[in-house]
């Protein structure tokens, strides 16, 4: 496995380890006040309410998901339209009529997907916690990547990381090459599983949309690399906010339009002098 990815997982940890996630890093990245918000502060600060497209990502994804544990004969398109409703909540969404409209719209995506796609295999993963301890300059491990994937399958003797996507915009192969959550998916999937990783899929549900990438050892190296820059900052920061650093200097806020639907806007106000909210249902998929 390690000459496959032509990186070092290492075993012997002389140091103290850093364990990041995908929604961890990108948080940090996007804007390091919303981390310590999200992560340090306790009590923990107030939120926003639920917001509809979260809720209707989670339905789907759920529902999805106890398709796969049901036997490969009863993963039908009425099977997968019944657990959708299972699965269905109301929060965030304008009114109920709004709900039930999404609420049909995500019960067709989840039959079309089962029509189109053959659902005959078990997947090695179905929201599976993977992890793996990594370095990019040397043997010994420099932080602990770990997260949980959507689905992992197993294909002629390698693995495919797949992420269920219900948002707007369809992704495209450029997208899913980028993602660095994925990348590292791919990395921690190798090394809990035990088998090669390289391929990633973004699978968006309103489109049928399947955009798919092929890493090679060097472009998982490149978001490790990346990945471990950012952990690097991350680490500092909160170590000098224990040692009785600013907090607000060492996690600045960076206002910019996604203030609009944060969860952490009513307790930021750089967030809110930024500009107005969004309604809770305004990022739904049109």
């Amino acid at each position: 496995m390690k000459e496959q990815l032509g990186f070092d997982f290492g075993v012997a940890q002389p140091q103290r380890l850093t364990k990041v996630s995908p929604a961890r890093l990108s948080t940090f990245d996007d804007c390091p006040r919303r981390y310590r918000l999200s992560y340090l502060d306790r009590p923990s600060p107030q939120r926003t309410g639920p917001w509809a497209h979260s809720t209707l990502g989670a339905v789907v994804h759920n529902a999805l998901r106890a398709l796969f544990d049901l036997p490969v004969g009863k993963r039908t398109p009425q099977r997968a339209m019944a657990l959708v409703g299972e699965h269905w909540k109301d929060a965030g969404f304008a009114d109920e009529e709004q709900a039930a409209r999404y609420r049909a719209r995500a019960k067709g995506w989840v039959a079309e997907y089962v029509e189109d796609h053959d659902v005959s295999h078990d997947p090695v993963g179905l929201e599976r916690w993977v992890s793996a301890p990594v370095s990019t300059s040397g043997p010994a491990p420099s932080m602990i990547i770990e997260g949980r994937a959507d689905r992992i399958d197993q294909r002629g003797g390698e693995l495919v990381v797949v992420d269920y996507k219900t948002g707007r915009r369809p992704p495209d192969e450029h997208e899913a090459r980028a993602s660095q959550a994925l990348a590292m998916y791919a990395v921690a999937s190798a090394r809990t599983l035990r088998l090669p990783c390289t391929k990633v899929e973004l699978h968006h549900l309103p489109t049928g949309t399947v955009a798919a990438a092929e890493h090679t050892s060097e472009t998982l190296r490149r978001h490790l690399v990346r990945a471990e820059q950012t952990a690097g900052d991350l680490r500092l920061a909160t170590d000098t906010l224990d040692a009785g650093g600013d907090r607000d200097e060492l996690f600045p806020a960076r206002p910019e339009r996604r203030c609009a639907w944060c969860d952490f806007r009513p307790s930021c106000a750089a967030g809110r002098e930024y500009g107005p909210p969004v309604q809770p249902w305004d990022l739904l998929a049109p």
